[in-house]
């Protein structure tokens, strides 16, 4: 039977059937305008359990590539090369893009995949905006130039005119404070500008020419009527759907977040129209003089000098797709007959470098981001700071629920960044040289998951918490179930919800390995410099691989550790020690 789906799928391949990547990818005979979007008709859909499986069963093609462009530059390892010292792993090279990517299909609209680009004109050699019709309403982000005039002066022509004056020569900080407050007057006396004044104080003129670089950024925000030019959904709870927008299109949008001009974005109070996503507009950033602050504003103006200069701004695209799981597709955990996949556990490195080319997780809140516009900084708010790229999700990313994930193809990295929390310090520009799919998207695939918060770390322990995190884990895991796995790369991750949401790491490396299972994903775990626990990790893996233990098997003996815990918790033994003595005691059950 192997043999014959290896001929089968090399004969598919040799004459050229290529099959689409997922179902963002799959054809659509209609014309961009036709397809994007009977947002009505989306929404209805969705809410009514919409897959994104596709139905083209033709075979896939794998794109082959002589050099993938995006080798780690420093000395760390790489998953797939030797183990160094305090590093485990499995036999075997783990996948990653371009090496197992399939090609895709034309890039092509429909009710479930928005293209904010001119199709056409992508095919022929350009990137520029797709036209659509203006809409106002509570299915689409509310754009500032097409605020219902409510006044004598329309909203966009006061901010029109407002940052026209800061693209003259010499703008201050009080100039930036000004400007913004021109036309959120409601914000004069409750909006803190005291971050910018100290990040323009103590840094050095010669690394970002404060004046300078915000006359390029006003520009570049007043280009959001002439960059966009089609409705930007709001990627809504229950709804499956997709977004891919170009790089430039990206940073104007974040200009005009750093300028704060989205309308109805500056408060979150419950029962608000926006109260259910994140925040977008900058203000929050600008507030808190710290020196988290002063390093995130530093890569932000990174960010922003690269994407201003001609010779430096990026020119492809990036995807953001929010899934959502409809119950029918849930597995049932007990009854689940995969064995573990592989396992590489690695105590030095980092998801974003090491793992390059797999699956990246963020170790995400339900609002995306996070604290990235306020004072977080740790695995999601760094990896937002290093790819600003990704805070655009922010605009039209309400909260994620259980079922849900958020995947991001082709951010771009900006910055390299060292340290965590109080010691995070932006480094050094980063030079990304990662290769592009055929949709002009960088290499580079992140999904959002978010662990829950566990205010009592016992409550972790219970069959609701575990079934929780383990959907949670496998809807971000989660491949197009008509992709083999042959082209599905590895799953990069850590110890996801284990820092200040206090999730027990044993557990949570269980959880995501039975997810990567039943997902038919491998995994690449980083430990974060923790040696004992990338060897302790190792050992159990071994142990559950040699007793050819199963998902259900394991998810059975983790409900029997809640109910052991519930009784022993003062006294109670670690899961992978209990684990390993159940195994023990009685193999012939396993």
């Amino acid at each position: 039977m192997k043999k014959f789906i290896i001929g089968y799928l090399a004969f598919c391949t040799n004459h050229g059937q290529a099959r689409c990547h997922s179902k963002m990818a799959c054809k659509n005979d209609s014309s961009q305008v036709k397809a994007c979007l009977d947002h009505s008709d989306m929404a209805g859909e969705s809410r009514a359990g919409t897959s994104r499986e596709t139905t083209d069963s033709s075979s896939p093609k794998q794109r082959h590539s002589q050099s993938s462009g995006n080798e780690a530059t420093d000395s760390r390892q790489k998953p797939g090369a030797e183990a160094r010292s305090g590093d485990t792993r499995d036999e075997g090279k783990l996948k990653s893009k371009p090496e197992c990517h399939m090609q895709l299909d034309k890039l092509s609209a429909n009710r479930q995949h928005t293209v904010l680009i001119d199709i056409k004109e992508f095919y022929a050699g350009r990137i520029v905006p797709y036209k659509g019709k203006h809409v106002w309403d509570s299915k689409h982000v509310k754009l500032p130039q097409h605020y219902p005039p409510n006044a004598m002066e329309p909203r966009w022509a006061v901010t029109d005119r407002a940052l026209k004056k800061l693209t003259q020569r010499g703008a201050s900080v009080g100039d930036v404070e000004g400007a913004i407050k021109m036309y959120n007057p409601a914000h004069n006396k409750d909006w803190s500008f005291e971050a910018l004044y100290t990040y323009v104080e103590r840094l050095p003129k010669l690394e970002n020419n404060f004046s300078h670089l915000i006359s390029k950024m006003a520009k570049l925000a007043l280009k959001l009527p002439e960059l966009i030019q089609h409705p930007i959904p709001l990627l809504r709870q229950n709804c499956s759907h997709t977004i891919t927008i170009s790089q430039e299109q990206i940073s104007c949008l974040l200009a005009n977040a750093f300028f704060c001009t989205f309308p109805h974005r500056n408060t979150r109070h419950a029962g608000s129209e926006y109260g259910n996503f994140p925040t977008i507009n900058f203000s929050s950033l600008f507030a808190v003089r710290s020196p988290r602050t002063l390093e995130k504003l530093r890569a932000l103006f990174h960010y922003f000098n690269t994407v201003t200069e001609e010779a430096t701004k990026p020119i492809g695209l990036v995807t953001f797709e929010r899934i959502c799981l409809h119950p029918s597709k849930w597995p049932e955990w007990n009854k689940q007959m995969e064995n573990m996949t592989n396992l590489r556990v690695y105590s030095k490195g980092l998801i974003e470098r090491e793992g390059q080319g797999m699956l990246q997780v963020d170790f995400a809140s339900k609002f995306v981001g996070g604290g990235v516009l306020g004072q977080g900084l740790v695995q999601e708010e760094i990896r937002f700071i290093q790819c600003p790229e990704l805070i655009v999700a922010r605009l039209f990313t309400e909260k994620l629920a259980d079922n849900e994930c958020l995947k991001i193809t082709g951010a771009q990295m900006y910055s390299n960044t060292s340290g965590y929390s109080d010691n995070f310090e932006w480094h050094s520009p980063h030079t990304d040289s990662t290769e592009r799919d055929e949709w002009k998207r960088r290499y580079c695939q992140i999904v959002a998951i978010d662990a829950l918060n566990f205010a009592d770390p016992r409550q972790q322990f219970t069959e609701k918490s575990i079934k929780r995190e383990l959907l949670k884990a496998y809807v971000g895991f989660k491949e197009d179930s008509n992709i083999p796995s042959e082209y599905t790369p590895a799953v990069a991750t850590g110890n996801w919800g284990c820092g200040a949401f206090k999730g027990d790491p044993m557990l949570k490396a269980l959880i995501q390995m039975m997810a990567a299972a039943v997902a038919k994903r491998d995994l690449a775990y980083f430990t974060f410099e923790n040696r004992k626990q990338a060897e302790d990790l190792q050992r159990m893996h071994e142990l559950l691989k040699s007793q050819k233990m199963t998902v259900g098997k394991l998810y059975n003996l983790l409900q029997d550790y809640c109910r052991y815990y519930s009784h022993h918790h003062h006294k109670a033994k670690n899961v992978f020690d209990y684990i390993s003595e159940k195994m023990c005691v009685r193999p012939s059950q396993l």
